[in-house]
């Protein structure tokens, strides 16, 4: 039986294919952007007393109130930002789900959704689950800059919304003050909506500063801000994500939310409201130690022969391969699979067909691993140089 049209053209996940590659061949694995090593054992013991406190039941459908207050106190605590829990922030089953609902829930058939290249994988299947069209602005090598004047050109009186994920997967870009600016004043002129995804906000280095597009003048009443607990606190698994918008927007997020999964998982709630209340030193302390990491994978694989350039923010490296001879990314990526023993991830896979080219001189790199992980990490890739 034929299957539907909307997911007719979708493939295999290339995160599956790489981390299957990887199991084959014993590898490294430093495709999939997950920790290797638990977040705090406080908020892991937030989850227990939670269950055993017996909060198992479904949960509100638009988040528990304590995690809705503690999500709004953030917001305030980093950026100064006044959301009301009540009616403003809608919890979800991780920042992917967010995502989907509020593409599903703002977005109209026929209605184009602006997404810079390379984009993280899930944006384009939701575009076109809304029935909505993706239009493709590519940011520009080596520094990953926006190209104001084509992003101007993207816009028009079918755009409906612009997806903006700060800090960036893959490149590990942190959008500008002046950048998000341009953003601001292209939405507010075409009255599009901006979806900011800041689930790696905390995860940022040598001085960058974040900056949420919410707060910009004029983008108050037209952004919504997802995140989530996941790169925060290293606990991937436990699915725990927000939208923060204002009432208009968060009615579509809701409406559709409550079809998607109804409800995120109670206890792990009651888990996230507690981390998010952890003291500054624990925000502090995770950039500081990313950063280690940083450093030690930038120098090994600028030590097997890849051009690197360190991120200023998440947990990613983009390696620039040219040097080893490859027709594209993928090929290298399955050689460094299978025979160096090392798992990455080829980026043109973040690319739409028209500007696939863009990614197939690049490899990443996740650096959310144990030191011990990216030791051996390196002492494969030095096979690479020999």
């Amino acid at each position: 039986m034929p299957i539907a049209h909307r997911v007719s053209t979708f493939g295999t996940s290339i995160f599956a294919e790489m981390t299957l590659l990887a199991n084959q061949h014993k590898a490294i694995n430093l495709s999939q952007g997950f920790p290797d090593f638990d977040g705090p054992d406080d908020v892991k013991a937030a989850a227990t007393a939670a269950i055993a406190a017996g909060q198992n039941q479904y949960a509100l459908s638009n988040g528990q109130i304590d995690l809705r207050q503690a999500i709004a106190a953030h917001a305030h605590r980093f950026y100064g930002q006044a959301v009301n829990p009540d009616t403003e922030v809608t919890v979800t089953s991780g920042a992917t789900e967010a995502l989907f609902a509020a593409i599903i829930g703002l977005v109209n058939p026929g209605d184009e959704v602006i997404l810079f290249e390379p984009f993280y994988d899930g944006y384009v299947p939701d575009v076109i689950m809304a029935g909505g069209a993706p239009r493709f602005v590519p940011l520009r090598a080596p520094d990953w800059r926006i190209d104001l004047d084509e992003l101007a050109t993207a816009f028009n009186n079918r755009t409906r919304a612009i997806v903006v994920n700060t800090p960036h997967n893959p490149t590990g870009k942190v959008y500008s003050r002046a950048e998000l600016e341009a953003i601001a004043a292209l939405c507010q002129k075409w009255n599009a909506v901006a979806i900011s995804d800041e689930v790696y906000e905390h995860i940022i280095f040598d001085g960058a500063q974040h900056h949420r597009l919410a707060q910009l003048p004029g983008m108050a009443e037209r952004t919504v801000t997802i995140s989530s607990q996941g790169k925060t606190f290293s606990f991937t698994g436990w699915k725990i994500g927000w939208a923060i918008a204002p009432l208009d927007l968060t009615t579509g997020i809701r409406r559709a939310h409550q079809f998607i999964t109804f409800a995120a998982a109670t206890p792990m709630q009651a888990a996230a409201a507690y981390a998010l209340g952890l003291d500054d030193e624990y925000y502090s302390t995770l950039a500081a130690d990313y950063q280690r990491r940083r450093d030690y994978l930038v120098e090994a694989l600028r030590r097997s022969g890849l051009e690197v350039g360190a991120p200023s923010g998440t947990y990613f490296i983009m390696g620039d391969i040219s040097r080893f001879g490859f027709d594209d990314d993928v090929a290298f990526c399955r050689y460094l699979t299978a025979e160096i023993g090392v798992a990455a991830i080829p980026p043109s896979a973040f690319y739409s067909d028209e500007h696939k080219s863009l990614g197939k001189a690049y490899a990443r790199f996740a650096f959310c691993k144990r030191m011990e992980t990216l030791e051996r990490a390196a002492e494969r890739l030095s096979r690479l140089k020999r």
